[in-house]
């Protein structure tokens, strides 16, 4: 059974409502390109040391770190020729996950596998729409004490996640899917930004 046009004339009003709240998201972030800059600061010394980029997140930002992690390995823009550089996602490995899970707890699901695999001089992205999610606290804390340059994408007000992070870009939304939206604007762009300066340099 269609809807009305009345149901449909509030749905168009709501669809309006939320590309509307993520475009003036975005407009907020556009000011904070020097916190957006130190990111990839922080990102192009890590690789011209020899380091790497980790990304980790929880659902939908899961997805975002394996993207974003895909797009430093494989390729961001295929007009822009350069060779591969070294990223991963610590939500990838399924049996990695599950057995920290399972032998650790939750809190350990990110920062055991990190501690393998990270070296100092490397940068961790958490990725939280709260900034409340336990693993990527655990994450962050572990990645503080190894000497790992600690880069949080959050929502909301950052939340608990906020003081663990050495760079933090906060976009200030409690619904998830506008953060998220926002979110792999901001990985783009970094991304973009990074490559352009590996690059032409």
């Amino acid at each position: 059974m269609k809807p009305d046009s009345h149901v449909k004339s509030q749905e168009a009003a709501r669809y309006a409502a939320m590309l509307r709240r993520s475009a003036e998201l975005k407009q907020e972030l556009a000011a904070q390109a020097e916190a957006v800059l130190a990111v990839v600061d922080a990102c192009e010394h890590a690789l011209r040391g020899g380091g790497k980029l980790i990304f980790c997140g929880n659902g939908g930002s899961a997805a975002d770190a394996q993207h974003l992690a895909t797009e430093l390995v494989i390729r961001l823009r295929g007009a822009v020729p350069r060779p591969s550089w070294p990223a991963i996602t610590l939500a990838l490995d399924t049996s990695a996950v599950t057995a920290a899970v399972n032998d650790f707890g939750v809190e350990e699901m990110f920062s055991r596998p990190l501690r393998g695999l990270g070296r100092a001089g490397d940068v961790l992205f958490g990725i939280t729409t709260s900034g409340k999610s336990s693993n990527v606290l655990g994450a962050l804390k572990a990645a503080r004490e190894m000497g790992i340059v600690s880069v949080g994408l959050l929502g909301g007000d950052g939340g608990p996640a906020l003081p663990l992070c050495d760079l933090a870009i906060v976009v200030p939304d409690k619904e998830t899917a506008r953060v998220q939206e926002c979110h792999i604007t901001l990985g783009h762009a970094i991304l973009t930004l990074l490559e352009d300066r590996m690059v032409t340099a």
